[in-house]
């Protein structure tokens, strides 16, 4: 009788110091696509190819984990929420179809194609990010830059900014919002070239 019972304590007790070990189960990761609201096509104001470089960025704002702030300079990224792609590569597809269905120009390629390109489009990243320093809000600030390969002219050269109050929940509701930003600048930019 005492073997049975000794038995079963330690059989007991084992399995108590098995569950204490288990771990909580870890979160989901979630992947997040651009989805720029396509222009109205327009006259064709670029007479040639216009090749869209690959956007640049420093830091965590290169990283496909989504970036947010606190506020006081501080910069952090999410364990569980990516981009599908790097930025600097998601913001490059964005703006050659964009610009391709806004007919600005003959032919809108990426370097990929290896065409003698008329015009070349440069983007860099400063800011693309959720702002939880105060109601969440989504910040985007991007350079552009358009110029005639020919003769080196400058055609465009802006930094444009976008920071709007986030509209849903959580960091889906962010990268919704940072669509809708990424629209108005891309939208912008195409304004000042036309």
């Amino acid at each position: 009788m005492r073997k049975h019972f000794l038995t079963g304590t330690i059989i007991g007790a084992t399995a108590l110091i098995l569950s204490a070990c288990t771990q909580p189960e870890l979160p989901q990761d979630h992947y997040y696509r651009l989805e720029i609201t396509p222009p109205s096509a327009g006259e064709l104001k670029l007479n040639g190819v216009l090749e869209v470089e690959r956007f640049r960025a420093d830091g965590l704002i290169s990283g496909r984990p989504i970036a947010y702030s606190e506020g006081h300079g501080h910069l952090s990224e999410y364990h569980y929420h990516f981009w599908v792609e790097p930025p600097v590569d998601l913001l490059q597809d964005a703006m050659v179809t964009f610009l391709r269905k806004a007919g600005l120009a003959t032919h809108v390629v990426t370097p990929e194609l290896r065409m003698n390109e008329d015009y070349l489009l440069t983007g860099k990243i400063k800011r693309l990010e959720r702002d939880l320093s105060g109601d969440p809000k989504v910040v985007v600030e991007l350079e552009i830059g358009l110029k005639q390969v020919a003769d080196d002219k400058i055609l465009v050269l802006k930094t444009y900014k976008r920071a709007l109050a986030q509209t849903g929940e959580g960091v889906h509701g962010s990268v919704e919002t940072i669509n809708r930003a990424l629209s108005d600048i891309y939208t912008q930019f195409l304004n000042d070239v036309r």
